[in-house]
């Protein structure tokens, strides 16, 4: 005799985006966190038992909970008790200075004054800030202001001070100490701006559980239900991990979580999380052990990314390549050989040549055809680079967030002829190399929608088309938000599409994103309901 199961949730009387093969259906019934099945209002409606709760979607659109390949949770949820120097909070160099010395005087006196989101291209000077700048505006607290690439910042004489930092200061391997007229102009980057950080009081756990709540919830309210950290243990070392558990066991762990472990030497957690047992795939669909990350160049923006060929009004500026190939490849071979995925930061040409020459000796001497390695940003490749990508299953990981935040800054360090076609997601998508994408938060903002306007027409901020030959269709740019999220961790079984057995992670907003203009899902989209597993974690109706 079989019993008729009885739906614990039913969506109903909407346009539920289930996948890109799957199409749109009216309604979903869900079961124990899972979809249990999808169809009709009616035939969904006919699975309502007397403990069924019903949610009538009044004819709104809802897609899978979307998936952020490659964002900094923690960081993220510290960041932003930070000043917001992004352009919008602070377009002019003045406005800077005002909410600098607005927070020292908030702050007791030696108290570090923290700052992220600059991009010295849209501010009105179109340059760096330098510490006289800095000096000026806050003479008694050490400040650290972080362009938005996390890549450069600038630092004040009394950080610097505290540091040690002086002109005889020698430059660290793959770093920069910025100097004008033999003088520090406080400008710090790459492995550099660890000097700095060096001096700084450490994190605590509780302030890291702090974070990782405050952005997760954040996070929900956009839609979003899974995302990757992209440099566990990058501000407090192994001590990151044992936090994420806390907050996990505690109820404090709001979306679910791919962890990346820091592997750069000296910094690496790599080591104790192997005696720990952590390899790729520890954990559980909530908080799961992912890729091992190295970083290998900087930001292009920044002018660190590692190019093939020079900045454009610096001939001699190739970039800053982090460490030297047999030391990569040694990297690259050890944690694959012991079963990690990789995901290595390689934004320039130079820096993903050498990426993929590691991985493709790697699999080589090791093979797997199922590992997907990826190549975080991978901004700027070369056709035959692609190629290689796919021989050797190699997946792209661009947030192409980037493209609305710094495309006009590509142009103008790059030129038009190579900055217009970077993070060439329509090639990748037409050879079947399943991109996702995601936005690197705190570098870009978490909000999808830039991200998805950015994919389908190509613009910038600003308006300028980068390259429309690589634009997407907005059922390519949702399957990379949410489908080919779940791929680059190896998790597309349980997530990333509403069919039956899948996590019911489902985002509504007020906007149909597949029928909408574009220029609206940018200006006026919010997202209503989130559900993970089944249960509504944010409700904006």
């Amino acid at each position: 005799m079989s019993v008729a199961i009885e739906a614990d949730l039913i969506l109903h009387n909407g346009r539920l985006w289930r996948g890109r093969e799957e199409g749109i259906s009216e309604a979903v019934a869900v079961w124990q966190g899972k979809v249990l099945a999808t169809g009709s209002s009616a035939d969904m409606l006919s699975l309502k038992g007397p403990r069924t709760e019903v949610i009538d979607l009044e004819g709104r659109f809802a897609s899978p909970g979307l998936i952020d390949n490659h964002l900094h949770l923690i960081s993220t949820g510290i960041t932003m008790g930070w000043v917001d120097a992004t352009p919008a909070a602070a377009p002019t160099l003045a406005t800077l200075m005002e909410r600098l010395a607005e927070r020292a005087a908030a702050t007791p006196k030696g108290g570090w004054v923290r700052a992220r989101g600059y991009d010295q291209v849209k501010l009105d000077t179109g340059r760096h800030p330098t510490r006289e700048d800095l000096d000026r505006a806050v003479p008694d607290h050490p400040v650290l202001l972080t362009r938005a690439c996390g890549h450069v910042a600038i630092a004040n004489s009394l950080a610097l001070e505290l540091a040690g930092v002086t002109e005889a200061t020698p430059v660290p391997d793959g770093g920069v100490i910025g100097l004008t007229d033999g003088r520090l102009n406080g400008l710090l980057a790459e492995n550099a701006i660890g000097l700095i950080k060096a001096t700084m009081p450490a994190v605590t756990t509780e302030e890291l559980i702090d974070g990782i709540e405050r952005a997760g919830r954040y996070l929900l309210s956009l839609g979003i239900t899974s995302c990757m950290d992209a440099a566990v243990g990058q501000l407090s070392g192994f001590a990151e991990i044992q936090a994420y558990e806390m907050a996990k066991v505690s109820g404090r762990l709001p979306v679910r979580v791919w962890l990346t472990l820091l592997g750069d030497p000296g910094v690496s957690i790599v080591e104790d999380s192997w005696r720990a047992g952590l390899v790729s795939g520890a954990g559980d669909d909530m908080l799961r052990v992912g890729a091992v990350k190295i970083f290998l160049d900087g930001s292009a923006g920044g002018r660190t990314a590692w190019m093939t060929r020079p900045y454009q009004g610096e001939p001699h500026n190739l970039g800053v390549q982090m460490l030297p190939d047999a030391e990569v490849e040694a990297i690259v071979r050890s944690c694959h050989d012991r079963g990690y995925q990789m995901a290595c930061h390689a934004i320039g040409d130079g820096a993903i040549e050498q990426l993929i020459t590691a991985y493709e000796k790697a699999l080589a001497a090791n093979p797997d055809p199922d590992r997907r390695h990826r190549i975080e940003h991978c901004g700027f490749p070369t056709p035959e680079q692609d190629a290689r990508m796919k021989a050797a299953g190699i997946l792209p990981a661009p947030q192409m967030a980037f493209i609305h935040d710094f495309g006009d800054s590509y142009i103008s360090v790059l030129g038009e002829e190579r900055g217009k076609p970077s993070y060439p997601i329509g090639s990748w998508m037409r050879m079947g190399m399943k991109p996702s994408t995601g936005s690197d938060s705190p570098v870009c903002s978490p909000d999808p929608f830039p991200n998805l306007h950015a994919m389908i027409t190509r613009q910038t901020g600003k308006g300028t088309v980068m390259e429309d030959a690589e634009r997407l269709s907005p059922e390519e740019a949702l399957q990379a938000y949410t489908e080919y999220g779940a791929y680059s961790q190896k998790a597309e079984a349980v997530k990333g599409r509403l069919v039956p057995g899948q996590w019911a992670d489902i985002a509504v907003f007020d906007n149909d994103l597949l029928a909408a203009e574009p220029e609206t899902i940018l200006s006026g989209t919010r997202c209503l309901l989130t559900l993970l597993a089944g249960r509504v974690v944010h409700d904006a109706r």
